[in-house]
């Protein structure tokens, strides 16, 4: 059972006290926390109790649930030396409909765990999945697979918008449905840099895999686990529907290689709420695939809704891109925090993306920024591609508009304090022959810290290395600033070119 305060709290709230059953359950500082240890088939009240004033008592009654398999009698070590991959392989395979399989207390080596439908996952506290590093052990997910009797593919593995052959990851998902995996364990794919971050660049055998990752998934729920030291992307929800991050930790070394919090990529209706994230790429950086996949299959990215979360280090708080070539439509992300990334609201594209790639519907409010490089970063000339730095990727001359051109139609940033940051205030560039229709700065704060850093805030040719700029922007149709305060920049406040039409206004 996961609950949420209904206050204005961004996530952390005063201590309050939860009791279940009329029992003291703890005392807790989250607006997003879970309760664990319910039993299956139970009737349950809970009350919140804070400076000696109760909430009203909510009532409810768990689900009923016919087993639990513990992992340990299938015969499972737990010592952190035997590999414990087939035996946990097995209780889930055994596991009957809605039933639990259950990863008691010890440290657990496994290659690639595979789900399956209607069942609950459950890692108790102190209870540890630990990554093997054996590149010979490790199923692989073949990218394209041809079907017998008729045209196309099968499509298992992926890697940074492609379907390429991929390791399987720590958790794997394949068309499985109705899935909860909880519990105060962790999963830590023990990576390093004498491992799979040693070599980021090439693919050896396959690509590197994922802690999570959940291809053509539908009602998948992950709460309370921690997830960390991740060859690669973290979570990675892929074509998948109805998908739930809930009260978690994902974290990583500040300088391990893509190592993205949670990437959701051509998927509907993800909800992240109370995950804090610390990585050494973007927290969370949501996706469409590059323009073979865009073209193909034209599945955007929509109803993207996160809340409550915490996003700390990492080069990209909460990103839309680069790899978006089916588009996005309604991303919404608010009451959240962000710490010390070097972008905070990111939207990234490029030339070559295509014209299915259309965002849309973008809303970042109720934000607290602190110690942000760059708080708001929009970059159209994208360059970490092995073509990005073409001249047609990089030139700032219009160019036609054809197959090939991407799309921003609406951004909007409301409600947001952004406290000391170092590089600028916003860098954000449309294309010139494509412009930006909407953008939209709504009571936004911006001061600078008094010793800000001097550094690249856009990751495209021509941006040189800047300290306390204002907001610059180009290549917008219509941009518009309502209540916009900016304290303690270098030079000009506002820094336009190609913006066809501003409101500015004040109260």
């Amino acid at each position: 059972m996961t609950i949420e305060l209904d206050e204005d709290a961004i996530y952390e709230t005063a201590s309050y006290e939860i009791w279940v059953n009329g029992r003291l359950k703890g005392v807790f500082h989250r607006m997003i926390q879970t309760i664990d240890g319910l039993l299956p088939d139970t009737d349950y009240e809970i009350m919140l109790v804070r400076a000696n004033e109760a909430s009203e008592t909510v009532t409810f009654h768990t689900e009923p649930e016919p087993i639990t398999l513990n992992v340990r009698d299938f015969g499972a070590f737990g010592d952190g030396v035997h590999d414990d991959t087939s035996a946990i392989q097995a209780a889930i395979l055994c596991c009957p409909e809605n039933a639990r399989v259950l990863i008691p207390k010890g440290t657990y080596p496994v290659t690639a765990l595979f789900l399956k439908s209607d069942m609950i996952l459950e890692l108790q506290e102190n209870a540890v999945l630990a990554g093997i590093y054996d590149r010979a052990r490790t199923p692989i997910l073949p990218g394209q697979i041809e079907y017998d009797n008729e045209d196309g593919y099968y499509n298992l593995g992926s890697w940074e918008g492609n379907p390429i052959d991929s390791f399987a990851s720590m958790i794997t998902g394949i068309h499985v449905k109705n899935v909860t995996i909880c519990g105060k364990g962790v999963l830590d794919g023990r990576a390093d840099f004498e491992n799979w971050w040693s070599r980021p660049k090439d693919k050896i055998r396959a690509w590197r895999p994922r802690m999570i990752f959940l291809n053509h998934c539908e009602n998948i729920t992950v709460v309370g686990v921690t997830v960390q030291n991740s060859p690669a992307w973290n979570l990675h929800p892929y074509f998948s529907n109805q998908i739930r991050f809930l009260d978690m930790e994902v974290k990583g070394p500040a300088n391990s290689h893509n190592t993205d919090g949670c990437d959701p990529e051509s998927c509907t209706n993800v909800e992240i709420a109370g995950v804090h994230f610390s990585v050494g790429d973007d927290c969370i950086a949501i996706k469409s695939g590059k323009i073979y996949m865009g073209k193909k299959f034209k599945v955007p990215s929509k109803h993207i809704h996160i809340r409550q979360s915490w996003m700390q280090d990492g080069h990209g708080a909460v990103t839309v891109g680069s790899e978006i070539a089916a588009g996005v439509d309604d991303i919404h992300i608010s009451k959240c925090r962000f710490s010390n990334t070097d972008r905070g609201l990111r939207v990234k594209t490029r030339r070559g993306r295509g014209k299915d790639s259309v965002l849309k519907g973008i809303v970042f409010e109720d934000l607290e920024l602190e110690g942000v490089k760059a708080p708001f970063v929009v970059n159209s000339f994208y360059f970490c591609d092995p073509d990005g730095r073409t001249e047609y990727v990089g030139t700032k001359e219009a160019l036609p508009v054809d197959e090939r051109t991407p799309k921003i139609e609406s951004i909007e940033f409301r409600n947001i304090v952004c406290r000391n940051a170092h590089y600028c205030g916003a860098y954000i560039y449309g294309l010139p022959e494509q412009k930006i229709e909407r953008l939209v700065f709504d009571n936004v704060s911006i001061t600078y810290a008094k010793e800000a850093q001097t550094g690249v805030a856009a990751m495209m040719m021509g941006c040189e290395p800047a300290s306390r700029l204002g907001l610059v922007i180009g290549n917008v149709k219509n941009l518009i600033l309502h209540n916009v305060s900016i304290d303690g920049q270098d030079g000009e406040r506002l820094c336009l070119s190609g913006v066809e039409n501003v409101e500015e206004e004040q109260d």
